[in-house]
C-alpha cells in the first residue's frame, strides 16, 4: 500500500513539473509571488490614462514592489520611483498648484503621476519598449540613442525593459479577471 502512494505522490509531482513546464506558473502561485496592491487605484488611472492594467501593475512592482513607502538612493519615492522634479512638472501639467514631496508616499497620487508620465513616454516614442526604456534611463538617453540610430545602450536599461514586459504578461495572466482581460 505504502508503495502506491508513494508512486501516487510521485506521479502527482512529475504531472505538476510537467504542467510549469507547458503551461508556465499557474495564476495562483504568480498571485502569491506578484502583488497586486492598490488595484482600484492601478485599474482607474490605467482606464484614465490609456494604459494597460497589466503594464501599470508591472511598472509599479518594477519599480517597488508594492511599496507606497519606497525610496530609491537616488531619490526617486513611491510606488512608481518618481524623482520630485519630475513629480512637479506633472504636477504643473497636471493643473496642479501646489507640489508637496512627501505627496509622492500617497498611492492615489504616486500612481496618477506615474501614470500620466508613462502615457506621456508612450505618446512620445510611439513604441513601449522605448517609452520604457526612457521611463528607467531619462528621455535625454533615449532621445540621444534615437537620434544615433540606435537601440538601448544601457545594460540595465535593457534588463528592466524585458523585465517589465515579463511582468506584464505574469499581471495580465495572473489578475485577468480583476485587471479585465
Amino acid at each position: 500500500m505504502k508503495r502506491y502512494a508513494a508512486l501516487g505522490v510521485f506521479l502527482v509531482i512529475v504531472l505538476v513539473v510537467v504542467a510549469f513546464v507547458q503551461y508556465g506558473e499557474p495564476a495562483w502561485i504568480q498571485r502569491l509571488r506578484y502583488p497586486l496592491d492598490y488595484k482600484s487605484i492601478v485599474t482607474a488611472h490605467a482606464q484614465n490614462y490609456r494604459l494597460q492594467p497589466a503594464l501599470l501593475a508591472a511598472v509599479i512592482y518594477q519599480e517597488s514592489k508594492f511599496d507606497a513607502r519606497a525610496k530609491s538612493s537616488s531619490g526617486a519615492i513611491g510606488l512608481m520611483q518618481l524623482q520630485p522634479a519630475t513629480a512637479q512638472g506633472i504636477a504643473l501639467r497636471t493643473g496642479g498648484s501646489k507640489f508637496i514631496v512627501d505627496d509622492l508616499y500617497d498611492p492615489e497620487i504616486n500612481i496618477r503621476y506615474g501614470s500620466w508620465y508613462l502615457r506621456h513616454l508612450l505618446d512620445k516614442y510611439g513604441k513601449e519598449r522605448l517609452a520604457l526604456a526612457a521611463y528607467n534611463a531619462g528621455q535625454r538617453n533615449v532621445d540621444e540613442w534615437e537620434a544615433a540610430g540606435e537601440g538601448i545602450q544601457f545594460g540595465e536599461t535593457r534588463h528592466y525593459v524585458k523585465r517589465v514586459e515579463d511582468l506584464k504578461k505574469v499581471y495580465r495572466h495572473a489578475y485577468a479577471k480583476e485587471l479585465g482581460y
